[in-house]
């Protein structure tokens, strides 16, 4: 059991850090700290995008529309906290 669980924690884990990393730039964004004019910055924002887009869309299509806020990047974050602390665990036996 220890060779699925180790596997799955490791995958959530580098999904919780990209998440985290997006919400984080998004604000830096939005807060015009950081500018998509820069090729770098452009080219890490397009690949984070397409990194987290798999994770958000079915999401987006379960909340409803609540205009400029978008709930997903939450309820995602939350989705992959409870899946590595309480539901992984739980299903593993190591709870």
């Amino acid at each position: 059991m220890l060779a699925i669980y180790g596997p799955l924690d490791l995958i959530l884990s580098v999904v919780y850090f990209v998440m985290i990393v997006h919400i984080i730039m998004s604000w830096l964004i939005n807060f015009q700290v950081l500018n998509l004019h820069q090729p770098i910055i452009s080219q890490i924002w397009v690949g984070l995008n397409r990194l987290v887009e798999p994770i958000y869309a079915p999401i987006r299509r379960i909340l409803p529309d609540t205009g400029p806020l978008d709930l997903a990047p939450l309820v995602g974050l939350l989705i992959v906290i409870s899946l590595r602390a309480y539901i992984l665990p739980v299903i593993f036996g190591f709870a």
